[in-house]
């Protein structure tokens, strides 16, 4: 399946201004719902971040995920898997860092590492990959059916974008510490990244579908998740318990 044709920037009705003032408002309602899930504590929630280098995956954490009070929350970044968790299967490191209920866990990159690195750079087969699609569907599945959703968000840029940003990487020292002479390499790599995408936004959509964020404009990327996580929140349809 080719890789979706959607759109890296923000509809050219929409004004920036006007945006981010609603997105202000979804992040006061966001700290309120974040207080009623907590109370309720019937559920859990984990939120997915997955996107190219570049993305915007940390900024999205501290100017979204930051309405949240810090103590119902917990962010993991999944990055090369150590010793002791490649001697087991691959989902064994994720499911110690699924929520209790009431907490929300928020995964910098996530399972879907070990169908997207792993593929791209050859250390698994194509034939691998796609039983492990069938491994990730059952334990989204798993996950929703004890209660816990999970919200998935594929941060959308273009290369353009990207290349902007490794240069200011290089560039302006607040930046310079997450440069990594390895970014350009990994770029090259680009239409296999966007390959693999393409088949787990196809296989991977049945207990958790994706949401495709437009990710090149800061300001609309947060807006367009702080709506899905206030959406996914008042779904929920979340009580504060009934004193005794």
């Amino acid at each position: 399946m080719p890789f979706p044709v959607i759109p890296t920037t923000a509809p050219e009705t929409l004004k920036k201004a006007e945006i981010k003032e609603k997105t202000a408002a979804l992040l006061v309602e966001l700290a309120e719902l974040q207080n009623l899930f907590y109370a309720d504590n019937s559920r859990g929630l984990i939120i997915v971040l997955q996107g190219m280098d570049a993305s915007g995956k940390d900024g999205l954490i501290r100017k979204v995920i930051g309405a949240f009070n810090p103590q119902g929350v917990q962010v993991t970044s999944f990055k090369a898997p150590s010793s002791e968790e490649v001697a087991h299967d691959f989902l064994w490191r994720i499911h110690q860092h699924t929520p209790a209920r009431g907490m929300i866990a928020v995964w910098n990159r996530s399972h879907y590492e070990d169908v997207l690195v792993t593929r791209v750079e050859g250390l698994i087969t194509d034939a691998e990959a796609k039983r492990r699609f069938r491994h990730l569907n059952s334990f989204e599945a798993l996950l929703t059916e004890c209660g816990t959703m999970v919200l998935k968000f594929y941060l959308h840029i273009s290369p353009e974008e990207q290349a902007t940003r490794f240069a200011e990487r290089e560039e302006r020292p607040e930046k310079r510490w997450k440069y990594d002479a390895d970014d350009a390499r990994k770029a090259s790599k680009w239409p296999a990244y966007r390959e693999a995408y393409a088949d787990v936004f196809d296989y991977c959509q049945e207990a958790a579908p994706w949401h495709i964020v437009p990710s090149d404009q800061n300001w609309y990327k947060e807006f367009v998740v702080a709506q899905a996580l206030r959406d996914a929140l008042v779904g929920m349809k979340l009580k504060y318990p009934v004193a005794q």
